[in-house]
Parts: structure tokens; sequence; C-alpha cells
């Protein structure tokens, strides 16, 4: 890989490292906030459900704009919203305000500076054999800004409170704007088949949701969203509820921001050299097992650790081979908005591991039930993705 595609990965990760990153910290704030505020704990996970949906829904938009007009206008405009949302979350007038900040604008910014822009500029900028590689080192900057985040999070919360807090980690965000900058070159291709570049947008997604395996895929990511949409939403306030400080729960979210940032490489690496579809079947079931585990026995400061070390080894190391196949299915031309697409499915799972969490605590006092959904949820994503077919459509193959 050259120096321009070495500074795309870099600059790409560490957006990814502003926006995801710090925003997966969010769960920190809920505690606090809701105790100044006098808020119930549903109107905070509904307005990260909401964050998690409007993501969504952003992300194709945010990844065709990146493949028509380049990744560097999406991100800085994803860098605005993104602050504003910050500044937004620091003084929340009401319910209704607190979710259009921490709600729409966040989830906005965090899609145009989020996985399917960054990603497709990084896969055009590199060839195929190398493309689960750069995909991983370049997803790691999300695993990246969890861990360096969560303590300053906690920091800030300890010493200045969270309206405060929310104000520095804008002025943070707002760096991303010069980073952007540095993803503007114009990728070189190294698609083999020239009818890519020929195909239509609309063509392309016709092509792909008459693929069965890019469904499967879809279905598959779904639960991705789920784990970890309740975890970072959840996890602190769980520990709260078994008498645990909330220090451990930034702890346990550095944490998993640090054990991915190595599950995630090698994610890429191994992706590279062997099946991405039984690697991800292998690490859903590998997390329904790990949330099986801590949830019957004791949870102490201890086990909570090891359950971060090992669902952060499986955190986000489901990106560089999900994205990967969607390349291995239909080339670079149109990655970024068919990956955009798969992470909308994604981002509805995000929704309802957010939105229910709240609501089986509200509606009971406890988190069994999305414990439970959770587990239940890997078994299934590790089924499904056994039957995808990890070849390039026929229109590929006939190149």
């Amino acid at each position: 890989m050259g120096r321009k595609a070495w500074t795309v990965i870099i600059c790409g990760a560490l957006i990814l490292a502003l926006g995801m990153g710090m925003r997966q910290n969010h769960g920190l704030f809920i505690e606090p906030m809701r105790d100044d505020l006098g808020w119930q704990l549903g109107i905070f996970a509904l307005a990260l459900a909401i964050q998690n949906l409007m993501w969504g829904v952003a992300q194709p938009f945010a990844g065709a704009l990146a493949d028509k007009y380049g990744s560097m206008p999406v991100l800085m405009a994803g860098v605005v919203v993104y602050v504003l949302g910050l500044i937004g979350m620091a003084f929340p007038a009401s319910p209704l305000m607190f979710h259009m900040s921490a709600g729409v604008f966040i989830g906005i910014g965090v899609a145009a500076m989020g996985l399917p822009v960054v990603l497709g500029a990084v896969a055009r900028m590199v060839s195929e054999e190398k493309r689960s590689t750069a995909l991983g080192i370049a997803s790691m900057g999300g695993s990246f800004g969890q861990f360096l985040f969560a303590p300053i999070s906690q920091g800030l919360l300890n010493q200045y409170g969270w309206a405060i807090a929310f104000c520095v980690l804008a002025a943070f965000a707002s760096l991303g704007v010069f980073l952007a900058l540095q993803v503007n070159a114009k990728p070189e291709s190294h698609d083999p088949d020239p009818s890519v570049v020929q195909q239509t947008l609309g063509e392309a997604l016709k092509e792909a949701f008459g693929t069965n395996s890019y469904i499967l895929l879809n279905l598959g990511f779904f639960v991705c969203g789920f784990h970890i949409a309740f975890i970072v939403t959840h996890l602190p306030m769980f520990l709260s509820t078994c008498n645990i400080s909330p220090e451990v729960g930034a702890t346990a979210l550095a944490t998993i921001g640090l054990a991915n940032m190595a599950g995630t490489y090698v994610a890429g690496v191994l992706g590279g050299k062997y099946s991405k579809k039984y690697l991800l079947s292998l690490i859903y079931l590998s997390r329904a097992a790990a949330i099986l585990i801590y949830t019957m026995i004791p949870v102490t400061v201890f086990s909570t650790i090891a359950f971060s070390i090992a669902m952060g080894s499986l955190w986000l190391s489901t990106v560089p081979l999900t994205s990967g196949l969607v390349g291995v299915m239909f080339g670079t031309r149109y990655m970024g908005t068919l990956f955009a697409i798969t992470l909308f499915t994604h981002q509805i799972g995000a929704f309802f591991g957010a939105w229910l969490g709240g609501y089986f605590y509200d509606l009971t006092g406890s988190f069994d039930g999305a414990w439970q959904a959770s587990i239940a949820l890997g078994i299934f994503s590790a089924i499904v993705h056994l039957p995808i077919k990890e070849i390039a459509v026929p229109r590929m193959q006939r190149a």
C-alpha cells in the first residue's frame, strides 16, 4: 500500500474514533443525567435508540453521496452535525430536545462520519488482496476511540459534570474537519470488471436485493447492532444495579475498545486467508457463549473485565468481514452504498438493543430479558451466515 492509501486509512480511522468511538461511551452519562434531571431510564434509552435508527436511515444516503461526490464533503458535513448534537446534549431543555440532539443530530452526524463513507474510500484505495487487511486497520479507529474516550469521558464527568463534559467532547470532535481534508484524494480503481463502473446505482441495488446471500448478510448484521447497542448503552447501568462503581463501567467500555483493536485487525487479516462467512458464524456463536457465561456467574469486577475482553475481541471484528463480503459479491464501485444498507439493518438491531434494554428495566427492574434475547440472537446469526455464498455475482464472473 502506498503513501496515499495509508493517509486515507489513518485519517479515516481517526474520524471513526471521533464519531463512532466517542459515541459508544454515551452510556456513561445516563446515570448522572438521570439523577440530575429526574427522567426515567426509558427517556435516555429511547434517545439512544433513535440515534441508532437515524444513523441507520442516514447511512445509505451518506454512502451514496460519498460514492458520487467523494468522501471529504460528506465527512465534513457529518462533523458539523455531530458537534451540534453534542452541544445540544449539554443543554437538554426537555426530553424532546434531548431526543433531537442525542437522537437525530448525533445519529445523522455519525452516519456521515461512519463506516460506509470511510471504508468505501479505503476499499477503493487498495487492491483486492490487501483490501481485508486495510478495512480491518481502518475499522480499528472506532475501537481506539472507545478506548480513548471512555476514561476521558468518565474523568470529565467526575471533575466537571455532564454538561461541560459534552462541550469538551464537542471540541475534540471538531478536529474531524481537518482529518476529513486528508480523505480527499481521488481513489484509483482496482476493480477488475469494467462493467462495475458502467453499472447504475439502481441496477446495483436491484442486483444486491436479488442476491440471497446479501439478504442473509443483512439479517446477521442486525444481531451485531443489537449486541453492541445494548451493551454500550446499558452495561454501566447494569453494573450499578450490581453495586459496582461507575468507574468500572468506564473501564469495561475502554477494555472492550482496547481488545477490539486487536480483534478487528486479526479478523481483517484472517478474512484475507479464510472463509469470511465461517469466521462471522464463529464470532456470533462466541458472543452468545460469552454472554451466557457472564450472566450465569456472579457479576464482579473481575468477571466484568473478563467479559469485556471476550466481547471486545469480537466487537467490531464483524465489520471488515461483512464489508469484505460485500466487496467480494459486488465489487467496490457502489460499496459505500451497499455496505451502508447493510449497516442500516445493523442499526435497526441497535435501535431495539438500546430501547429494549431500557424497556425491560422500567418494566421489570431487571436487564435479564435483554441478556436472554442477546444470547438467542447470537445463535440465530451464527446459523444465518452458513448458507451465504462467498463468491462474486454472475455479472462479475462473466468479466
